[in-house]
């Protein structure tokens, strides 16, 4: 009696035990193809949203490339230089030959020069030189070492970093949607949707290149510094010793030769006055030879009464 119920009790156990696993791999298995659902749900939402994005354009991924491109980093500050000189200078020419000299040795060049004189005491000029960056500080120790006095010192820098990195991350962005718009135009098939997209691709690609443009006009401001110079040379002139003017015996000479010829000038109009008015003068000679006769006359016959 008590055999059969032992083997009773041990069957039992064995069903519980069979009951419990099947039970266990069933939810095993509804976990599983829950999970696949799940899976197949995503992907078809997933699906879903890239076509939809294809669908209505390029802004999520225009968004995420001005995102990501938020977030480079220049390495070194992008900064402009200006320099303004005012220097006064012995020796104009020479200062103005030693600079040049200097701008080629930096590996710059003279965008601008301009002289000027003031009568022959006063000479100026102006130079605007574009040098390297690096050699901005030297440069400038150059040439104040060249002027006897510095009369005016003037320095500004503009940090353009951030405008960069701003034009930098738009360039960005506009290439991803210039690349979404090739696309879209090879797959066009419609002439209308052609059209629309090449318009669109062409008001993209002209802001590219304005974006390129001033990008480049930064790199060159901050990669070329600007030094503005100006130089002045005053001058004492001393005159000359007229040696003319000091030479007695010439101007002995000279005034020997002028008094000759008043005086020969002299008798010439004297001889012209005579002989021209020779005439007039003959008969004021007759009137007055008879005058003269008659009062002495006259005066005799006075006497001897």
């Amino acid at each position: 009696m008590k055999k059969p119920n032992r083997l009773f009790s041990i069957f039992f156990i064995f069903l519980v035990i069979f009951i419990t696993g099947c039970s266990a791999g069933s939810e095993e298995k509804s976990a599983d193809m829950a999970d696949s659902n799940n899976a197949k749900m995503n992907s078809a939402v997933s699906s879903g949203g890239e076509q939809a994005k294809l669908y209505n354009g390029e802004n999520d991924k225009s968004k995420q490339a001005a995102d990501s491109a938020k977030i480079i980093k220049v390495q070194n500050q992008m900064v402009i230089y200006q320099a303004d000189l005012q220097l006064r200078v012995k020796k104009f020419d020479q200062t103005v030959r030693l600079l040049e000299e200097k701008v080629i040795k930096y590996g710059g060049y003279i965008s601008e020069s301009n002289v000027s004189k003031e009568g022959s005491e006063q000479v100026s000029g102006s130079i605007m030189i574009r040098i390297p960056q690096k050699h901005f500080q030297t440069f400038l120790h150059d040439a104040e070492s060249q002027a006897a006095e510095v009369l005016q010192r003037s320095i500004t820098g503009q940090d353009v970093t951030e405008e960069y990195v701003d034009l930098e991350s738009r360039l960005k962005s506009k290439r991803v949607v210039e690349e979404r718009l090739t696309t879209f135009m090879k797959n066009a098939v419609k002439t209308e949707d052609l059209l629309k997209i090449s318009a669109d691709l062409g008001a993209v690609q002209e802001e590219i290149e304005t974006i390129e443009g001033k990008m480049k006009y930064l790199e060159n401001q901050t990669s070329l510094s600007t030094i503005n110079i100006t130089l002045y040379e005053t001058t004492v002139v001393v005159p000359s010793l007229d040696k003319d003017k000091l030479n007695t015996w010439e101007k002995t000479k000279k005034q020997f030769m002028k008094s000759i010829n008043m005086l020969l000038v002299g008798l010439s109009g004297l001889v012209v006055f005579i002989v021209g008015n020779l005439p007039v003068l003959a008969i004021i000679f007759i009137i007055g030879f008879f005058l003269l006769y008659y009062f002495k006359k006259r005066k005799s016959n006075q006497g001897q009464d």
